[in-house]
């Protein structure tokens, strides 16, 4: 991942084991306080909160523990992990634009696609004007790497 990547991490990692922590800890604080648990859905809601919570934590600790910062060249002429490239599509004429990230901060609607993912593995190390050829799902596509930012 990118040292951008993992500061993100680590900030959602910060604020889930403090201000999280805290607020879940009054829900089942002021849940509690309104008498027999066993049938007090508030606390039920609240300590499932919690668990969710601490297991989003844990994850969070995973990957900042598994953590490898990728630090991008200087150069900008080869299609690298945290680099944003532009391609064609040969067959369909389509120009996509898309930042290359890690697996988990990869959503293609918003842009980002996954360096672990079938196209980016393909361009990886490709230069602008560079036809591509990648196995898809939907079969062989070629595609033309146009910029690479």
């Amino acid at each position: 991942m990118t040292a951008q990547e993992l500061e993100t991490i680590e900030n959602e990692l910060r604020r889930l084991e403090g201000a999280g922590r805290m607020d879940v800890a009054a829900r089942i604080k002021t849940a509690r306080e309104w008498g027999d648990l066993k049938e007090n859905a508030e606390y039920h809601a609240a300590k499932e909160e919690q668990a969710h919570l601490e297991t989003r934590i844990a994850k969070l600790r995973n990957q900042i523990r598994n953590a490898t910062v990728v630090a991008p060249t200087p150069t900008t002429d080869l299609v690298q992990h945290g680099c944003t490239v532009s391609f064609t599509d040969r067959d369909s004429n389509r120009m996509q634009t898309f930042r290359l990230v890690s697996p988990h901060d990869a959503d293609p609607s918003e842009g980002t696609l996954s360096a672990a993912s079938p196209v980016a593995k393909a361009l990886i190390g490709h230069r602008v004007g560079d036809d591509v050829e990648v196995q898809t799902p939907r079969g062989v596509r070629m595609l033309s790497i146009v910029s690479i930012g």
